[in-house]
């Protein structure tokens, strides 16, 4: 029992996590031989023998639906690096949980999570995609987590990373406190951003436009900024429309991230590039670099210079292996002081992916990182197209490239359709937004009258649909929605703000001095160096 009781503490619902037991609650996954060794006083598994990828050890779990579970544990391989996967075996199917890159001579860390639709006993095991390696396991935790204790670890890290505690003195012209007055703070711009994809159809839709500037502060064009748009014939560059959807965007203040400057994936290419040989690619290359950053330098806040740059190597292929540091060399050239983004999706949304693993982007930004002169300006861009919530892992999987210190944006959000679409949609939003690593969103749903992408959040009427719906309420939530209150009896109002510009109105006094009300008065929230240091103090006065 003492035995137990030391499993559920350490490794959560895992039965002896630091294998100090033997191989005992541990079974085989095909036919592999396994061990029990220590050394140095540390005892870890040993999978050797493996046939297939999935030749491994297991251990029945039972999970339960209303609860979020985190995973970690510690692997490696007896050769070579190569992935492996922490895969569940439901009713439903196999359910990854996390992947890292497991090397030989040390150990890697794998992080991850996993929810389940049914509660149910499963079958944990990882599973080595070569067949050839050993398997090293040791120290393997799930840890279960309710719904209530995750949301308030949500609502704590939000207190903690976009929110500041503010105390407003309303004084009067002689400096005095103003009692029992009634006040208004309002928010003029939030200090998270959180945008959305627009399209061609702005331009010549005032449904669309007024919809969008009456919701949004940031976009990025969906397709009108790539290459295949710019310049379908070589030497034929056209930005007509993507100029004019610029000038739209500045003129409502709309912020935009440049997207995208190279794309990897072969069959986005202009299809006069498909043919180049590589002297002539290689000049192409640095002609769009130089072209479209050249043109919207100082107008974007970010560029997404190598596009899927994990799953696809069209440039790599062309040109070799420096290709994607060379592409990142002409960039920060070009534009060096806005952040350049690679670029990736399934880093976030598939645990089973093991192209764009957490470990595999870190692996590459630090290849890119190699190349001189430009690793102070690389951010990570996350897509961020889900067909499920699997909230654990996403937070996983933020906490590791956050190891990398650069800034993460999500920046194409949306979910496939389907009867949890709103709820799972909702959930993603809630996590990412909490998360202090994270710097902004884009969604991902440019309206089209033919249909968006994957998510719409409008109806062709320009009416909310659901998926609409929910973003507006978390707009709101995020510090949109207008503070009431009233000045105690030393003039004082306290309150947490999410970081941002505000407005602050006093919208009544004692009678005296209803006369002499100033207009609304603007200040500016944002992070403090320390959570000791109180609220920050902001005086507003009732001017005479």
């Amino acid at each position: 029992m003492a035995g137990r009781v030391s499993g559920l503490l350490h490794g959560g619902i895992i039965w002896d996590p630091e294998l100090n037991h033997g191989l005992k609650e541990w079974s085989k996954v095909g036919s592999p031989d396994i061990k029990h060794r220590s050394v140095d006083g540390n005892s870890f598994i040993v999978v050797e023998g493996r046939n297939r990828s999935h030749d491994s050890v297991s251990q029945k779990i039972y999970l339960e639906k209303d609860k979020l579970y985190t995973f970690s544990a510690w692997v490696q391989v007896n050769e070579g690096e190569h992935p492996v996967r922490a895969t569940f075996n439901t009713s439903s199917g196999l359910r990854h949980a996390g992947i890292t890159t497991a090397r030989s001579k040390c150990w890697s860390m794998m992080k991850g999570g996993i929810t389940v639709d049914t509660s149910e006993d499963t079958h944990l095991y990882l599973e080595a995609t070569n067949a050839s390696v050993q398997l090293w396991i040791d120290s393997v935790s799930l840890q279960p987590f309710t719904r209530e204790e995750w949301e308030s670890h949500q609502v704590q890290s939000v207190e903690k990373a976009r929110k500041t505690r503010v105390r407003i003195a309303v004084l009067d012209s002689q400096k005095r406190p103003v009692r029992n007055a009634s006040i208004t703070i309002q928010a003029k711009a939030t200090g998270f951003p959180l945008g959305c994809a627009m399209s061609k159809n702005i331009l010549t839709n005032t449904a669309y436009q007024n919809w969008f500037k009456s919701r949004f502060r940031l976009t990025v064009f969906e397709n009108e900024m790539k290459w295949y748009s710019n310049e379908a014939a070589q030497g034929r560059e056209d930005y007509s429309v993507a100029d004019a959807m610029m000038k739209f965007a500045r003129q409502n203040s709309i912020s935009v991230r440049g997207h995208n400057v190279l794309w990897d994936d072969p069959n986005m290419q202009p299809r006069w590039v498909k043919s180049l040989p590589a002297a002539a690619l290689w000049k192409a290359v640095w002609n769009r670099v130089n072209s479209v950053m050249g043109r919207y330098k100082g107008q974007v806040i970010g560029w997404d210079v190598m596009n899927e740059n994990l799953h696809f190597s069209f440039f790599e292929g062309k040109l070799g292996q420096d290709a994607s540091g060379s592409a990142y060399q002409f960039a920060t050239a070009a534009d060096g002081r806005t952040t350049l983004f690679l670029n990736e999706y399934n880093t976030i949304e598939e645990p089973g992916d093991s192209m764009s693993s957490p470990a595999k982007y870190i692996q590459k930004i630090r290849a890119i990182q190699a190349y001189k002169g430009i690793h102070k300006n690389l951010g990570i861009g996350l897509e961020g197209h889900f067909r499920v919530a699997n909230i654990p892992y996403m937070r996983s999987a933020i906490d590791t490239l956050g190891s990398l210190g650069l800034p993460i944006w999500i920046t194409e959000l949306d979910v496939q359709g389907g009867p949890n679409q709103v709820r799972y949609l909702e959930q993603i939003l809630t996590e990412v937004h909490s998360h202090p690593r994270v710097n902004g969103i884009v969604l991902w749903a440019g309206w089209r009258p033919e249909g968006c992408y994957r998510m719409c959040l409008t109806d062709n009427n320009f009416r909310n649909l659901p998926t609409g719906d929910v973003v507006d309420r978390l707009h709101r939530q995020w510090g949109w929605m207008p503070l009431n209150g009233m000045t105690d009896s030393e003039g004082f109002f306290e309150a947490s703000l999410f970081h941002g510009n505000y407005s602050v109105k006093v919208m009544d006094a004692p009678d005296e001095l209803m006369q002499s009300l100033s207009d609304d008065q603007v200040f500016e929230v944002g992070p403090t160096e320390s959570e000791e240091s109180g609220p920050v103090e902001i005086v507003t006065n009732v001017s005479s």
